[in-house]
């Protein structure tokens, strides 16, 4: 059985298996848009350990921002379409919010506590998990994030309901737990968790180095995670895999939201697209 990847959209849902990849997005009208779409640009990298992770994030970033704009046009009532100059200045302003809420606020908030060190690192590590769930919970509470958690829960019910054999019907899925030991989530967390590890061995008492060393390790660390998360789906049973897993199980239970039916019957038309 395939391993199947997901990522809860805007009224929707996407799906992948392999090369495959489906979208549903539930329409104003309340009829499924569906979208199938084949993407094998970074296959022949995927076999190779530790380098395929970096390929997979890229991968990832542009698979999920594509389907995410797609999936805002879709949902918008007629006439509504973002346009280029917005989806540019949104990813401009993304990214620029992420270094400086996640990098530089961590960084500056263990400088007034700590000179240097390794003390130093793993306090900066340690605020950067707490800023990170702090944020969760923040966004948790705005309504379009909410209806976003819900498809991110249908999702993951969807993909249960296929890994434990079951016809895929919304009765079924119900079943089945909102989390999933594949999600993001999980994986945004070891990132977080390595992070403090990595950055552990870097000494430096210039602040600028700092500050690069971990914008430019990223690619390393995401690299790590993903090795990690392939561990974690092969030997889940295993006592230190479980241990490092729980924390980003127990922030599902901010991510994701419990479904109506409308919105699980979304995850299983995307899901059936990369099943055929």
């Amino acid at each position: 059985m395939e391993a199947i990847g997901g990522q809860a959209l805007i009224e929707g849902v996407l799906m992948r298996n392999k090369n495959q990849i489906g979208i549903a997005v539930r329409k104003k009208n309340g009829k499924i848009k569906t979208e199938k779409q084949v993407f094998n640009f970074f296959n022949k990298f995927r076999k190779i350990p530790f380098l395929r992770g970096i390929f997979v994030l890229i991968e990832t970033l542009y698979i999920g921002t594509k389907a995410l704009i797609y999936s805002a046009n879709e949902a918008a009532d007629e006439g509504e379409e973002v346009s280029k100059k917005e989806i540019f200045f949104s990813i401009l302003f993304s990214f620029i919010f992420a270094i400086a809420f996640f990098v530089l606020l961590p960084l500056y908030l263990t400088k007034i506590f700590v000179s240097g060190g390794i003390l130093f690192n793993i306090i900066d590590g340690l605020l950067r998990v707490l800023v990170f769930v702090l944020y969760v919970i923040g966004i948790s509470f705005m309504k379009d994030i909410k209806r976003v958690f819900q498809y991110h829960g249908a999702e993951h019910m969807a993909v249960h309901c296929y890994e434990h054999k079951k016809k895929l019907t919304v009765k079924n899925c119900k079943e089945y737990s909102t989390a999933h030991v594949r999600c993001g989530t999980n994986f945004l967390f070891i990132v977080l968790i390595l992070s403090i590890i990595v950055f552990s061995f870097i000494i430096s008492e210039n602040f600028i180095n700092k500050i690069l060393s971990r914008i430019l390790l990223i690619p390393v660390i995401a690299s790590l995670s993903y090795e990690f998360l392939k561990l974690s789906a092969k030997f889940g049973d295993f006592f230190l895999i479980r241990l490092l897993t729980k924390p980003g199980l127990w922030l599902q239970k901010i991510t994701t939201r419990e479904p109506d039916n409308k919105q699980i019957e979304v995850a299983i038309s995307a899901l059936k697209l990369v099943l055929k």
